[in-house]
């Protein structure tokens, strides 16, 4: 077995805890975490803290929630924990070069793509919205840059016709934390050679947004079905009907062509017994999970058994502003 290392743990959704359990079952010693300052969250806007530092105190360690780390006091706080290696996943602050020269082995980033694609904030969702055939993780050692750092370690997995975003990240964060561990162990033992990323084939994931979430059907059916998988299970893709928002949660394409039907984009076609089917720009959605306003998210057949009324052939779906502008 390799030494044990003193780490420092910075990170705060869901992905970064999953990456932290990993590290805490592990025989390298978390001295202390980092996370974001508490927010406000669900109806009542209370304070909420975040998955990292919930799983922190859950095991006694010291959690550390400062609003910039570019203080002095800020970066003596963190160097008084005497860390051999700062660990971030999904941290949400940017970390200066004296916080990155700090720790004795530097400082460690897992991201949840294969770098230098899908660098930026959504990795997970724009590889499948992009149509890539796989995804992974790399461990980098940070520099300033964003997500430029030289590459330790990349673990790949695919994607799938069914992966949706919610099945990858958790896919990603548990091939995170393995992939975590093992950096660790190499590091701390006979050393791990680190890489320069390659200069061709950088992207830039795009934070997401609700109001990308809005479909349009004159596009093509592989794309729509991508963008719903993609956006399952935030923002969620979604489309009008009538007054009333109709959100889809899984989608693939159907028939390769329409024309038969001379069908508007949009328009509801008769339904198959587990699907919706909706004409798009070069041919038919067949959209299999969808939710009406009110209720949950149901499997089209179990929609149509409580609400076939709401799903006329010939009802046009569209979102409202792109309507307008059609």
């Amino acid at each position: 077995m390799s030494q044990s290392l003193r780490v420092i743990f910075a990170g705060t959704p869901d992905f970064a805890a999953v990456n932290l359990r990993a590290l805490l079952a592990s025989h390298h010693r978390v001295v202390g975490v980092y996370t974001q300052p508490d927010r406000a969250a669900g109806r009542g806007r209370k304070l909420t803290a975040s998955p990292v530092k919930v799983l922190a105190q859950s095991h006694d360690i010291s959690v550390y929630q400062p609003e910039s780390l570019r203080t002095p006091e800020a970066q003596a706080q963190l160097a008084a924990l005497d860390a051999d290696l700062m660990v971030v996943v999904a941290y949400g602050l940017i970390l200066p070069r004296e916080i990155l020269d700090t720790p004795r082995l530097g400082c460690i980033n897992v991201h949840a793509s294969l770098l230098p694609r899908w660098r930026g904030a959504a990795p997970i969702q724009r590889a499948i919205e992009a149509g890539d055939s796989e995804s992974g993780v790399t461990l980098m050692q940070m520099d300033e840059g964003l997500d430029t750092g030289d590459m330790l370690l990349t673990r790949r997995t695919p994607i799938e016709s069914d992966t949706t975003g919610g099945s990858l990240h958790d896919t990603l964060a548990e091939l995170g934390g393995e992939a975590l561990i093992e950096t660790l162990d190499a590091l701390a033992g006979p050393g791990l050679t680190a890489h320069p990323q390659p200069e061709d084939g950088v992207t830039y994931a795009a934070k997401l947004s609700k109001a990308e979430a809005e479909l349009d059907f004159r596009d093509p059916t592989a794309t729509l079905a991508a963008r719903i998988r993609a956006f399952n299970p935030w923002p969620v893709a979604w489309c009008s009907l009538g007054d009333e928002r109709l959100r889809l949660w899984l989608a693939e394409p159907g028939e390769p062509a329409h024309h038969e039907t001379n069908a508007m984009p949009g328009t509801l076609l008769e339904p198959d017994a587990d699907a919706l089917r909706i004409a798009c720009g070069d041919g038919v959605l067949r959209v299999t999970r969808a939710q009406l306003p009110g209720g949950k998210p149901l499997d089209v057949t179990e929609l149509l058994r409580a609400r076939a009324d709401r799903f006329t052939v010939g009802t046009r779906l569209a979102t409202p502003d792109r309507e307008r502008s059609a």
